[in-house]
């Protein structure tokens, strides 16, 4: 699905999504990342939601979002608490959805001037 937002400009925004991708900004991405408002990490190494550990998660601590969308592949999964705890100790919000949902939310959030993280779990 493209996605058509009139957002900041300079700001990373998605602007598609589909099965076992995202583009942002228009470039296509196969692997999970994580997308920020002024950057992408695209080698974040989350490759599936089963693969996800409280490491990956810390990772993001670094970029200070106040919130982590956390998207989960097709479907909605929760991760067991201690696999968030990283997010919890840091006071960093976090939503789980699945990546569709989370690639909408983010562009909204992004308009508002949030300082959000999409972390889409692409396998």
């Amino acid at each position: 699905m493209k996605l058509h937002l009139s957002g900041p400009s300079g700001l990373n925004t998605i602007t598609a999504y589909g099965p076992g991708y995202v583009a942002v900004n228009g470039q296509r991405h196969e692997r999970s990342l994580v997308v920020l408002p002024d950057r992408i990490v695209a080698d974040w190494p989350a490759s599936s939601f089963e693969a996800l550990t409280a490491e990956h998660l810390a990772a993001i601590v670094g970029h200070a979002p106040e919130i982590v969308l956390l998207g989960t592949g097709a479907q909605l999964r929760f991760p067991r608490p201690e696999i968030t705890r990283p997010l919890v100790d840091s006071r960093i919000g976090l939503e789980v959805m699945d990546v569709q949902a989370a690639c909408r939310t983010y562009n909204i959030l992004v308009a508002e001037s949030r300082r959000v993280a999409a972390a889409l779990l692409l396998a």
